[in-house]
């Protein structure tokens, strides 16, 4: 122990370096042996030994399989040991006021162990406020290119829901997410509503994205802003798909207002849908493309349609007491170009700068993944024309 942390306390700090987002054998070995010694073992400190490999290959559901998962998992994580500091971490937190929330103490939101198997490690929290349960928080997101149309809806529900006893959560992002946050700050002004919520895809020492700095610094003094990545993590593709479902969890009711027909807004409401939350969302005009998902939602029956917010506290249920600079800018959804790319394919992909090189070394460090799997990965993103060789390593290539 360091620093007054527990053991458990500095392993978890650790391993949300180490891992990505949802990395399910990392996340599967902690909930074997428990986070210390999944960070022994990680780390090459100690050997797992044939039983807890079995174990952990009948944990994902591999026994048979040939492939070996744990000795997949050390290489992919062989390239971040070096930069694994715990109490440094920890340290720049505990300057911005802010605490690592882990499973087992008071403020753990008990939601996010819906998750099961990829249930975060800890929350990196930044924030005067505990974080509430989820029968007072309601999730409102959408599109980042919102219309005037959208952000008067997002403002007139945010508030409404704020008045009736919920606080808000989104992503921090442009658009919607921002409108939805202003709403709620302005809406808690003068009482003691529970605070809005930014849920982001990097460090919570870093307000991304810049043109939102001055919004998000207001939400670390009157509200929350959460991570599951450690101070200094840079926002990826990955982890902005990722930090969805985290803001699916901790709510009881998810609204969409305006997205596009591939938003990413809709693999928010899809992660709540998955997880039996009730979806709401709101129609827009036919012939609008940044409502086309929302109308793909209430279609295909994952959401209903909602227009208020009384409407939105119906499905939420009565609120209750309970426990760098901008290098990938947030798109407002995904390229078709990235569709059907396998997960490392999209961890390399992000990685990649658009105008310098980079070395297969320093992508395995940034994607957290063995130098192998960069290699194949690499290979099959220039075969698709999305990565190029050059004198000095990798970049990306513009589609």
């Amino acid at each position: 122990m360091s620093a007054g942390h527990t053991a458990d306390v500095l392993a978890r700090a650790a391993l949300s370096r180490l891992l990505e987002p949802s990395d399910t054998v990392g996340l599967a070995l902690a909930a074997l042996v428990g986070p210390a010694d999944a960070l022994r073992i990680a780390t090459g400190d100690v050997s797992a030994g044939r039983e807890i490999s079995a174990e952990l290959r009948e944990h994902l559901g591999l026994q048979g399989a040939r492939r070996d998962p744990l000795a997949e998992g050390l290489e992919r994580w062989r390239p971040r040991r070096a930069d694994l500091a715990p109490v440094r971490d920890l340290d720049t937190l505990g300057r911005l006021g802010g605490r690592l929330v882990v499973p087992g103490t008071e403020e753990w939101p008990s939601a996010l162990d819906d998750l099961r198997a990829t249930a975060p490690l800890c929350l990196w929290v930044r924030g005067r406020h505990r974080i509430p349960g989820i029968n007072r928080l309601a999730a409102v997101v959408g599109s980042r290119d919102s219309t005037a149309y959208g952000a008067a809806v997002t403002a007139e529900l945010a508030s409404g829901m704020v008045t009736r006893g919920y606080g808000v959560v989104s992503g921090g992002a442009y658009g919607i997410d921002a409108q939805a946050h202003r709403a709620a700050l302005a809406g808690s002004a003068g009482g003691p509503p529970p605070p809005t919520i930014a849920v982001l895809a990097n460090g919570v020492d870093r307000y991304y994205p810049a043109g939102n700095e001055e919004l998000l610094r207001a939400v670390a003094e009157r509200g929350i802003l959460v991570s599951e990545m450690p101070p200094g993590s840079s926002p990826t593709r990955w982890r902005f798909l990722q930090r969805n479902r985290l803001i699916a969890a901790l709510s009881a009711v998810t609204v969409v207002v305006e997205a596009r027909w591939r938003s990413g807004a809709l693999n928010t409401a899809h992660h709540a849908a998955g997880l039996g939350r009730p979806v709401g969302a709101v129609p827009g005009p036919v012939h609008s493309a940044n409502s086309a998902g929302c109308h793909r939602l209430l279609r295909d029956g994952t959401a209903v349609c909602v227009t208020d917010a009384p409407e939105i506290a119906e499905l939420a249920g009565p609120p209750s007491a309970g426990g760098d600079a901008d290098r990938a800018k947030e798109s407002a959804s995904p390229s078709r170009d990235h569709d059907g790319l396998l997960v490392p394919d999209l961890l390399v992909l992000d990685g990649l700068p658009v105008r310098a090189s980079t070395s297969v070394d320093k992508l395995a460090t940034v994607a957290g993944l063995s130098v192998r799997d960069v290699i194949a990965g690499l290979t099959r993103l220039e075969l698709a024309g999305l990565a190029a060789r050059t004198g000095e390593g990798w970049r990306r290539q513009r589609a």
